[in-house]
Parts: C-alpha cells; sequence; structure tokens
C-alpha cells in the first residue's frame, strides 16, 4: 500500500492528505494544531493523526515520503531542518509551498549530502483542488520522479495528465512561479475590461451577462472568467469588497527573474505593480504629485 507522510493541513494540504486517502493513498498526517488533525483523521479512514513530527516520521516505513504544504520561507526551512535530523538515508522530501527556485535548488543540495533526495512541486488548484484535481509541476532528479509519481497520479486530475516532471530541482518551483506571473497578468486584464464597462454607465452593460457570454466560444474564456461570471451573477457592484489585493511571493519572484534575463514581461510586472498600488503603496507618492503640481501651478489640492 502506498503511504506518504503531509505536514502542513491547510486550504491546501488539508484538500491534498483527503484526495490522497481517497486514492488509497495512507497518509500519516501532521500539522502544527493537532485538533485540525484529529479533525481530519475522524473524516477520512486513510488518514492516521500524527501529534509530531517525530510521531510521523515512525508511522511511516522507510525509505520514506514526507511531503510538505507549509507557507514558503521560514516555516519550510524550519521544518526541513527538524525533518532532515529525524529521517534516514534514502528517504525523500517534498516541498509543495510555493517556494522561489533558487532556495529548492540550495535545499536539493544540503538534503543531498545527508543522503536525503529532494522534490519541488508546484501545485496549482486551490480549494477546487480536492474534487476537480491538481495541476503539479515537479523538479527533481528523475529517480526521484520515479518515487513520487504514484502520488502525482492520485493528486492529479487523471493519472495521465496533470502532472509533469519539468526538470531537474528548483525547475518545479520556477514553472510555477512563472505561471503565478501570467495569472497576475490575466486577473489585470479581466478587472480592467470590467470597470470599463461598467464606467460606461449610459450604456448600461450587464456585466454579468457579458461574462457568460464570453464563456461560451469566446477567446478569452477561462476558469479566471468562469468565477468572475459567477460572483457578478450575485453581486455587479462590489461595493462591500475591500479593493485590496495581496500579491505573493511569485510575482516578486518572476518580475526579479525577468530582470536578470534581460527579458521584457511587462503585462506581469505592471500587474504586480497594480497590486502595490492597492494596498496603498502609491499614496505617498500620488501626494508628491499633488504637491508638486500645487507648486509649479497654484492647483488646488483635493478636499
Amino acid at each position: 500500500m502506498l503511504e506518504i507522510g503531509l505536514y502542513g493541513l491547510g486550504r491546501m494540504g488539508g484538500n491534498m492528505a483527503r484526495r490522497l486517502a481517497r486514492g488509497g493513498v495512507r497518509v500519516a498526517a501532521c500539522n502544527r494544531s493537532f485538533a485540525a488533525t484529529e479533525r481530519l483523521a475522524a473524516d477520512e479512514a486513510g488518514v492516521i493523526a500524527c501529534r509530531s513530527l517525530d510521531e510521523m516520521v515512525a508511522a511511516l516505513a522507510p525509505p520514506r515520503v514526507v511531503w510538505l504544504m507549509l507557507p514558503a520561507g521560514a516555516a519550510t526551512e524550519a521544518a526541513l531542518a527538524e525533518l532532515a535530523a529525524r529521517l534516514s538515508a534514502g528517504d525523500m522530501v517534498v516541498d509543495g509551498a510555493n517556494g522561489y527556485y533558487k532556495d529548492a535548488q540550495r535545499r536539493a543540495a544540503e538534503l543531498a549530502e545527508r543522503g536525503l533526495t529532494f522534490a519541488d512541486v508546484g501545485v496549482s488548484g486551490g480549494v477546487w483542488g480536492l474534487d476537480k484535481g491538481y495541476c503539479l509541476m515537479a523538479g527533481g532528479e528523475p529517480e526521484t520522479q520515479v518515487r513520487i509519481e504514484p502520488f502525482l497520479k492520485v493528486l492529479a486530475p487523471a493519472a495521465d495528465r496533470g502532472w509533469l516532471h519539468a526538470g531537474p530541482a528548483g525547475a518545479g518551483h520556477f514553472a510555477k512561479m512563472v505561471h503565478n506571473g501570467i495569472e497576475y497578468g490575466m486577473m489585470q486584464a479581466y478587472a480592467e475590461g470590467f470597470a470599463l464597462m461598467r464606467g460606461k454607465a449610459e450604456f448600461g452593460l450587464d456585466l454579468a451577462a457579458i461574462a457568460e457570454l464570453w464563456r461560451h466560444g469566446s477567446v478569452v474564456r477561462s476558469w479566471l472568467l468562469d468565477l468572475s461570471a459567477d460572483f457578478l451573477k450575485a453581486d455587479q457592484d462590489l461595493e462591500a469588497v475591500t479593493p485590496y489585493v495581496a500579491d505573493s511571493g511569485e510575482g516578486r519572484w518572476t518580475a526579479l527573474e525577468a530582470i536578470e534575463q534581460g527579458v521584457p514581461t511587462p503585462v506581469m510586472t505592471l500587474a504586480l505593480m497594480s497590486r502595490f498600488d492597492s494596498q496603498g503603496k502609491a499614496d505617498f507618492g500620488n501626494r508628491m504629485l499633488a504637491m508638486m503640481r500645487k507648486g509649479f501651478g497654484g492647483h488646488a489640492l483635493k478636499e
């Protein structure tokens, strides 16, 4: 029977544990909150609730595979250090966070010195992944990929699609980073287009009807448009929504990678800048502009 350790049971990790268990995989699950682990194990017969990393490692027969679904950065770094001290030569660690590909390259080399193998897997699918399956981009050596392939097939929409060995260590997170940069650009284009249509009040455009129309036969149809059509049916004004859009690391890393390579990516980069603007980070610059305008032209400041 296939078995895996899964550490991190947030929105993505919890649903991935469920999909694995429902696919016949024995999942030794661990989370910072044991209550969440217990609830998951109570719901899913194939999930074993572990109170600690020690308990999770002990629940798995060597050579082990342990998959991390933790926030990128310090949390993942700390968990990797703890795991490395507990695992044995021949065991494998999978990082499924939205991590930076250069960190994945470093971690693969560090773990190899301990006799451990490493894979970085970019995971897309959000809250729909449990039912629809996840899109999985895996990085690591070919022999590493053979070991995680059975799990990828369970997590993906189907055994023959939705997963890919993208390349060596770092390639999985690199592909996911670019994926999210593209996502930024697509979301921004939809947002700007619908804002333009809403601004043309004289036409009285039904935004929900247009979104639904575009879902059928249009070259701009997509899952993002499907989601937009759904929420616009309920509310076309969105007045209760705070106009603040968070940005994750991938958007920034994509822009930095473009600079490093000297490859122009104006759409993705400007989409990132628009998110900064929504967070109020343009406010001081706009105050500067207002004051300069007042200084050279005597223009009044807005009350």
